[in-house]
């Protein structure tokens, strides 16, 4: 039937020459049959009668594929096979049971070219997923596993640009790839890419479409930024058809791509493509906005050295460094979108940078170099970024460990380089902010001796009674360099040894002198906290000096998967001598840092985490001799505080930040939406965070009313320990809660902030316990930082409120009557003593 088939399609060229240099024709069969008959017996035989016909389907019919679609009439399943023409028309396994244009639409063999692929099952009938493993180069020795990536295509027939279609079809595609990644068989550090073709022709100028789609795009990735991250999504390529005015029905091809191949995660551009004018197959691509000529199209290519790093960066929780300043560039159009009411610059110039590079003379310099070309494990920038509170740009440095180069960790090189950075932001009086993401001060090692030195035991069938030395044969001591071993030549039963008693390497920073340079580099973030804004953000993890740089800085965030140790749990274990442990989490993860202070806020993921640091940084001023600047706010200064407060106990949030009762909003204290809380789990019979009131950023420290709980959670290494909860009234002052109180106050001086201090203390906590737990120092520690502020203080007791005894002292105004006002709501109360207190002394 098939030969007969042939013969008709042959007729139909009416004696045209059909033979040419490529192949371009297509030959599409449908067969049909009453009984169901199985691939296995099905295939041979069509595969058997097109390799014999493939000498005509080339040479005379000019053939490119040959699609056989087979329908059964007792079985609504159709079952379709392919057959090129560059497979010697055997079957295509690829493009089995699929539509015969969705191969070409799809650009699978795009994919083939440098990855074996496998089907992955999809809900979406117009989509597909594949999971890519990159092909081995036989001349290559790899010693990592073949990367892998999973490969979202679909086809859509929406018009992309109707409000919301964009959105509907990229959350689909990220529905599919949360779902393909749960297959046992993707690796946990596969990346994905996600492609769509878009079959509805536009009817607009192309310079419209791109802008139009562009803005689309990059909103899109900016609010689902966090997800994308999560799905470790590298790359969205979307193609739109044009219809070409004047051309007859001409459509023209639009590719918009956002790739992290170059560098940043996931930045767009256009490109046009050219086709072949009988196939229809792409074969040229031109950037819209370069004056390049037109690039001949490859296939997708397999990992380059960036996308080995991002996988690595993966594996520890975190993101490569260089990426952070894409994820700044998106956190900053999210919070632009914040302010409708102004104009905000266009995205690819939110965000401008220059990293900065140590030379070999000491000296710092503003760099643009290549992403990725750093030879140490830490990177830094000067990042000038448009705020909505300064849109002609603000300056900051950012510092970061690079976690792929030795697991990011500390060597001399990496001191010397953020001791010159932190330096450089503390003489330009600006922002630092630093990524940890690191392995503490570098373990260095002699490679070379690894495997050459040898041990004498002190009975060599006992290895556990111990060694007497170790040692080097003469052959292995002579041929390492001079001074690199200093060794004692010594002879046992013939044999000449060289007893190791110095090892001294050929490189500077294998020992002690990483320490040194952690200290130094710890002293330099102490100086740095004191004379200008710092803030550290912890994700992945951060151990040793890592931990102790973060603390020093004292302002931090952490994310949930980024603990901060001194040790990790392997080694405490070995010192314990049984595996007390199991995580790194138990020893620094949030449940430890965030209830004991160290941590000021919490967050899921690194996009979350930038958010973070630029909410954070709308709060800092400029630089350390500015004043924090006053933006615009839609919430009238001259408005009533609705949000009353009670005799009995309540949120002191919602004094502050305003609350929803059913359908109204109870505005606070604060301009609506402003106020963000920090250290909310430690000490929390106080509540401290930053606002903003008439578009003037401030401190804030406020008490909580209700009775709240510290917990003291068991330690693991103590059988005999259990968890400890203790009661705490509210407006009291405890240990913990004063400590914050002094800390927040000491923050917020050196931002340059104006304090409000909601005075609503009845004194402080004066049992045993809390004399113990030093309530005596950390009370004086808020008079010592309020007499040191250099901003206005305010002292406001609000209504219903009372400020008796010792907590009318620290905070009253002569501790610094420069600085400090107090003001008391007709209906607050102040004293000495409470009124049974009061009796019990003066009416006994």
């Amino acid at each position: 039937k098939i030969d007969s088939v042939v013969a008709t399609f042959k007729k139909t060229f009416d004696g045209a020459t059909v033979a040419g240099p490529d192949p371009k024709n297509n030959l599409l069969i449908a067969l049909s049959s009453d009984s169901v008959v199985g691939t296995s017996t099905l295939l041979p035989d069509l595969e058997k009668t097109m390799t014999s016909s493939a000498k005509t389907f080339r040479d005379e019919l000019n053939l490119r594929t040959v699609t056989a679609i087979v329908n059964y009439s007792s079985d609504s399943v159709t079952r379709t096979f392919s057959f090129t023409e560059c497979q010697d028309f055997t079957e295509d396994v690829l493009r089995r049971n699929m539509r015969p244009t969705f191969p070409q639409l799809l650009e699978l063999t795009r994919l083939a070219a440098n990855y074996d692929l496998e089907r992955l099952s999809t809900v979406g009938r117009n989509s597909q997923i594949w999971l890519g493993v990159e092909k081995k180069d036989q001349n290559v020795v790899l010693t990592r596993p073949s990367s892998q990536t999973v490969f979202y295509r679909a086809i859509s027939h929406s018009d992309f640009l109707v409000p919301g279609v964009a959105q509907r079809i990229l959350t689909f595609a990220m529905d599919e790839l949360d779902r393909a990644l749960l297959n046992p068989k993707v690796a946990k550090t596969a990346s994905t890419r996600i492609y769509f073709h878009v079959m509805k022709e536009l009817n607009s100028t192309t310079n419209s479409v791109v802008n139009d789609a562009k803005a689309l795009l990059e909103g899109i990735i900016a609010k689902f930024s966090t997800r994308l991250l999560k799905l470790r999504v590298d790359g969205i390529e979307i193609k739109l058809r044009l219809l070409q005015e004047g051309s007859g029905g001409a459509v023209r091809t639009i590719s918009l791509v956002s790739s992290s191949e170059a560098g940043k995660w996931l930045e767009t551009d256009a490109f046009v493509e050219y086709a072949d004018p009988i196939t229809g197959v792409p074969e040229q691509i031109q950037a819209l906005e370069s004056s390049e000529g037109r690039l001949k199209i490859s296939p997708y290519p397999v990992s380059n050295t960036l996308q080995v790093k991002r996988s690595s960066a993966r594996r520890v929780g975190s993101t490569y460094a260089y990426d952070y300043l894409r994820l700044m560039e998106v956190a900053l159009a999210k919070e632009w979108a914040k302010h409708s009411d102004m104009a905000m610059p266009p995205i690819n110039n939110l965000v401008n940078s220059e990293e900065l590079v140590l030379g070999e003379d000491g000296k710092l310099t503003r760099s643009m170099r290549s992403i990725g070309s750093n030879t140490i494990g830490m990177v830094a920038w000067v990042v000038d970024m448009r705020t909505p509170e300064y849109p002609s740009g603000r300056e900051i440095v950012l510092i970061a460990n690079d976690v792929t180069f030795q697991a990011g960790s500390f060597g001399v090189k990496e001191d010397d380089f953020f001791f010159k950075v932190s330096e450089y932001a503390r003489q330009l009086g600006l922002p630092r902010i630093y990524i940890a993401c690191n392995s503490g001060a570098r373990i260095g090692l002699v490679e070379d001796l690894k495997h050459k030195f040898k041990v004498a035991w002190n009975d060599e069938a006992l290895p556990g009674s111990g060694f007497a030395y170790l040692y080097l044969s003469e052959s292995d001591f002579s041929a390492l360099k001079p001074g690199v071993v200093l060794a004692e030549k010594v002879e046992v039963g013939g044999e000449v040894r060289y007893k190791i008693n110095d090892i001294i390497g050929e490189i500077h920073g294998i020992g002690v002198e990483n320490l040194r340079g952690s200290g130094m580099i710890a002293g330099e973030t102490s100086r740095a906290y004191e004379e200008i804004f710092t803030l550290s953000y912890v994700t992945g993890r951060t151990v040793g000096i890592g931990a102790y740089l973060v603390r020093l800085g004292q302002r931090t965030i952490q994310a949930k998967v980024g603990p901060i140790i001194l040790t990790g749990y392997g080694a405490l274990n070995k010192l314990l001598g049984r595996d007390v442990y199991t995580s790194q989490d138990q020893l620094g993860g949030p449940q430890v840092m965030i209830p004991n202070g160290v941590s000021h806020q919490l967050v899921e993921d690194d996009q979350e985490g930038v958010e973070n640091i630029v909410q954070w940084l709308s709060f800092v001023p400029k630089n350390s001799s500015s004043l924090p600047v006053m933006s615009f706010s839609s919430d009238p200064v001259d408005r009533l505080v609705e949000f009353l407060p009670t005799k009995t106990p309540y949120d002191p949030r919602h004094m502050l930040a305003g609350v929803h009762k059913g359908t109204h909003f109870e505005l606070g204290f604060f301009d609506k939406g402003t106020f963000v809380e920090v250290l909310a789990e430690w000490g929390k019979s106080v509540v401290t965070g930053r606002a903003k009131l008439g578009g003037i950023p401030m401190g804030i420290v406020a008490v909580e009313t209700r009775n709240v709980d510290r917990i003291v959670p068991a330690d693991p290494a103590n059988p005999n320990s259990t968890e400890v909860v203790e009661p705490q009234a509210g407006q009291v002052w405890f240990p913990d809660s004063a400590y914050k109180t002094a800390q927040a106050i000491n923050d917020f001086n050196k931002e340059n902030l104006p304090l409000i201090i909601f005075a609503n203390w009845r004194g402080f906590s004066g049992g045993t316990r809390d004399m113990f737990g030093e309530i005596l120092k950390y009370g004086a520690m808020i008079v010592d930082a309020l007499r040191k502020y250099e901003q206005p203080v305010f002292v406001y007791l609000p209504p219903n409120g009372e400020l008796r005894g010792g907590a009318w002292v620290v905070v009253d105004p002569t501790i610094n009557e420069e600085m400090m006002e107090m003001y008391a709501d007709v209906q607050s109360r102040g004293g000495i003593l409470e009124p049974p207190g009061i009796c019990e002394v003066k009416f006994r």
